[in-house]
């Protein structure tokens, strides 16, 4: 190694050095000249020129008799094409051409055949006899090809050939020569291309005929003098057991294999250990106990010995063989084998040095990359482990084992470890509080490959975290598990600091599951404020919405009014009336969510009109998304409840038809009025045509309401006892007030009366109770900020509009089957926010709301052309 330049020298950029540079780049210039000059000459650009007017198998014939290599490769390539277009032609003219350039062609030439006759058969452009008359023979005339790569590709070819040829061509044209093919007079490449085709004919012929006349040659082949034919047959060996049943497998496979499991050569004794694990489900209890085993345990104490590679497949294969020995060890045995396990887990992980990883001779760090694969295999084969010794004695026999793998210094191993967690996890059951550490560990891992693994199942992992292990209280669910809010949220912020993206919006989507896991409080001050600033400061799209999102399932399931209400706030005034036009952008997202998460009154109380309001964005891109949003917005008023939203609505749709400026959004309202047109509005009451979709709302308002009734429970529970009311009590009241998922048939067309009603008096002052509760919650007051959306609600619902309301949609009433289902009525408006004439209008004119940034931000208008590019998907 030569030593660095000193630093005065790497840094002199004086006037001399300069001019050395520009005599380098001169001397790059003149060298660059000849490569110029070196283009086709007139002559070979017209030996290159085919005639035009040739039809395609013409041109095909000719470039294969007279054109280049490069062209003749084009053709074949070409050959699905021609087959396609016109079969007949390319069998009598084309393929006699292919034949004759096969003889002498290249590499590239006839892997690319190799292909093209592959996708012919798989396209099944002919016939299955025609393609074997015509193709057949070509691929076994080049089966044998001195280039090994040539030879595999055409080998495929021939396997996936096999699957569809009837036997009697099977027989003729590829069985009876094999026998000569097999014989030790070939060459190894003919004997190793022989073994992979008895592997794959055995499933096609019958039993009596595989004894007869497959299983000689399988013996012959397993006998051969060169290790890498013994190797290769034995790797068929599982195929021909699986096609000539359990007496013969028994009778005839299994005695070769343990011949070849004591064979000299190491691959050979690999596939043979190999196939016998594959086929332990063939053999019966006496086979495994008395043949099997003994070769595992033999196998296992001479691996060490043998080469790493072993110790690799052993590795692996060791679930697989612990389930098909389980059963059948001696508790001695099973202890041995225990043991052996664990050490295979810490192998590598003895040897202790202080060198520098370029100073370490290449062998050894070779050796350290098997010992590595050998901890990644154990790390995947370990809740097969937890099977073997039983869940209950997990602490006693593996947890130092996981403890060692989830602290592994490699990063593979630890990345597959976190890929088995949530298995571990589901095998331990009530013993899930054992490993609460490890989950800690795993989650602040410095590698984000491993975290990227363990968030997978983050949801069921925390769900069993949080009611199983020693304590299923819910109350107490997070008290043996302290750090699990503080490495969430350190994850995240890795995540975020990092460029892989994915990641961070696949954790917060995982966060979703959190209102089920920890308290609303906890998520209300750990984690709500972080989704809103992910929401206003992160570049990257998917990730914005991802935390979109999850906000909207925090707001859902928080149980605080005052926090619902100013988390409102901040999604209205920071998101809908933000100066930057992405964040605009942002809010009809949330409210697509709102949509989606939330009941049709909840959107309608608290975000129909802000997202309306944005009809009057002085940015073209804000108004074209929310015109694609406006259907679904439509979609949540129900008549006539919100007749004076659908008139709002109208409005602003008129205003835009007729005062939009931008050719593109305009032609985007047009399509959007068509689709409200075509569409049907829901009714206050149930209707046969929306019965699944009123059902899933009445549910999700029945949800709001019982958060908000039990807010007012826990206060008064607060103020006799000073308990709170504990989640228990809220899914079992939730549980309670489910509706049922099959109502009764027969719908009533109207409401019954209170005076025709026959329900107990106890009854009704149950039910006046809850709607005095969720009035009193209805009619206190959110926030001063909020008074401008009663001030808009109380104008829309006293303005006049005389406008018909059948140009937007169709109506139909059915009336409500009982007076629980009515949330809502033609009497009562939505409430919302009380009025405070102090506060400015929330309508956002062009005149007043133009963005004070115009120089680069997200305001500036040139950003209309990004979207406008996308407008087809918004």
């Amino acid at each position: 190694m030569h030593p660095p330049p000193p630093a005065a020298a790497a840094m002199d950029f004086g006037q001399n050095s300069l001019f050395g540079y520009m005599e380098d780049l001169q001397e790059l210039t003149i060298i660059e000249r000849p490569v110029r000059r070196s283009l086709k000459t007139p002559e070979e650009i017209e030996r290159l020129t085919v005639d035009e007017d040739l039809s395609d198998i013409e041109r095909a014939v000719y470039l294969l008799s007279a054109g280049q290599d490069v062209q003749g490769t084009s053709v074949i390539a070409n050959l699905p094409f021609l087959m396609r277009q016109n079969p007949a032609e390319t069998l009598r003219r084309v393929l006699p051409k292919v034949r004759e350039v096969l003889h002498v062609a290249g590499v590239e030439m006839q892997l690319t055949a190799a292909v093209s006759f592959l996708t012919i058969l798989q396209e099944e452009s002919v016939s299955v006899h025609t393609y074997a008359h015509s193709f057949l023979q070509v691929i076994l005339l080049h089966l044998e090809h001195r280039d090994t790569g040539v030879s595999n590709a055409w080998l495929e070819t021939l396997l996936s050939v096999i699957e569809v040829l009837p036997k009697e061509t099977l027989r003729h044209e590829i069985l009876n020569p094999l026998v000569s093919k097999a014989q030790l007079s070939q060459t190894v490449q003919s004997r190793l291309v022989s073994c992979k085709i008895l592997g794959k004919l055995t499933n096609k012929f019958d039993a009596h005929t595989i004894k007869r006349e497959i299983l000689p040659l399988v013996k012959s082949l397993c006998q051969d003098v060169e290790y890498e034919v013994r190797s290769c047959m034995c790797r068929q060996l599982e195929n021909i057991a699986q096609g000539i049943g359990t007496e013969l497998t028994k009778s005839v496979v299994l005695p070769e294999l343990i011949e070849l499991s004591r064979d000299e050569g190491s691959s050979v004794r690999l596939a043979a250990f190999e196939t016998l694990v594959n086929l332990l489900d063939v053999f019966d209890t006496d086979d495994r106990s008395q043949t099997i085993l003994p070769l595992v345990k033999s196998f296992c104490e001479k691996s060490f010995k043998a080469d790493e590679s072993i110790l690799i497949s052993l590795s692996f294969h060791l679930g697989k063989l612990c389930h098909g020995l389980y059963g059948i060890f001696t508790p001695d045995q099973h202890l041995r084998f225990l043991e052996f396990y664990k050490k295979l887990c810490t192998l590598g992980l003895q040897q202790e040095n202080g060198h520098n990883e370029n100073q370490i001779p290449p062998q050894i760090l070779e050796q350290e990359k098997k010992y590595i694969s050998v901890r990644k295999n154990c790390a995947y084969n370990f809740p097969a482990m937890i099977v073997f010794v039983d869940p209950k004695n997990f602490h006693l026999e593996l947890y130092s084992t996981f403890f060692c793998l989830c602290h592994d210094p490699e990063v593979p191993v630890r990345y597959t470890i976190a890929i088995c967690f949530y298995e571990v996890s589901k095998l331990l059951n009530s013993g899930v509080y054992l490993i609460h550490k490890e989950l800690i560990t795993l989650l602040q891992d410095e590698s984000l490959e491993v975290l990227d693994a363990l968030i997978d199942h983050l949801p069921e992992i925390l769900e069993l975290m949080s009611t199983g292990g020693e304590s299923s209280v819910q109350e107490n669910k997070l008290s043996s598990l302290p750090d699990l809010i503080p490495a969430l949220t350190a994850a995240e912020q890795r995540a975020a600091a990092s460029l892989k993206w994915r990641t961070h919006e696949k954790l917060l989507q995982k966060y979703a599951c959190l209102p089920h896991i920890i308290s609303s409080d906890q998520i209300y001050y750990r984690f709500l404020q972080r989704m809103f600033t992910i929401m206003m400061t992160n570049n990257v799209l998917p990730v914005q919405k991802a935390a979109s999102r999850t906000l909207c399932i925090f707001l859902r399931y928080n149980r605080k009014q005052e926090q619902r209400h100013e988390v409102i706030q901040k999604l209205i005034e920071q998101l809908g009336q933000g100066k930057s036009y992405w964040n605009r952008l942002r809010f009809l997202d949330t409210c697509e969510f709102i949509i989606e998460i939330f009941s049709k009154s909840f959107f309608c109380k608290y975000f129909f009109l802000p997202a309306i309001e944005l009809t009057h964005d002085p940015v073209a891109n804000v108004r074209m998304k929310l015109c694609y949003l406006l259907p679904k917005v439509k979609s949540t008023l129900k008549i006539p409840a919100d007749k004076h939203l659908l008139q709002q609505l109208e409005m602003c749709v008129r205003k835009l038809l007729c005062q939009e400026k931008d050719k593109d959004v305009l032609a985007i309202v047009k399509r959007t009025v068509l689709e409200l047109d075509r569409m049907e509005m829901s009714m206050d009451a149930f209707q046969k045509k929306f019965y699944e979709k009123d059902l899933l709302d009445q549910e999700k308002e029945r949800e709001e309401l019982l958060l908000m009734e039990m807010e007012q429970l826990e206060k008064e529970k607060q103020q006799n006892d000073g308990r709170p009311v504990s989640d228990k009590t809220f899914e079992k009241k939730r549980r309670d007030t489910k509706t049922p998922t099959t109502l009764p048939k027969s719908i009533p067309i109207s409401v019954p009366g209170p005076s025709g009603t026959s329900t107990p008096s106890t009854s009704k002052e149950i039910k006046k109770s809850k709607l005095i509760r969720s009035q009193s919650f209805n009619n206190q007051a959110f926030h001063a900020k909020y008074g401008n959306l009663d001030k808009c609600a109380s104008k829309s619902s006293t303005a006049g509009y005389t406008s018909s309301v059948s140009g937007l949609g169709k109506t139909s009433v059915i009336s409500l089957p009982d007076d629980s289902f009515r949330t809502r009525n033609a009497s009562s408006t939505p409430t919302s926010f009380p009025s405070n004439p102090s506060l400015p209008s929330t309508s956002r004119g062009t005149g007043n709301s133009v963005d004070p940034k115009s120089s680069g931000s997200k305001d500036t208008q040139p950003r209309k052309a990004t979207l406008k590019s996308r407008k087809s998907n918004p």
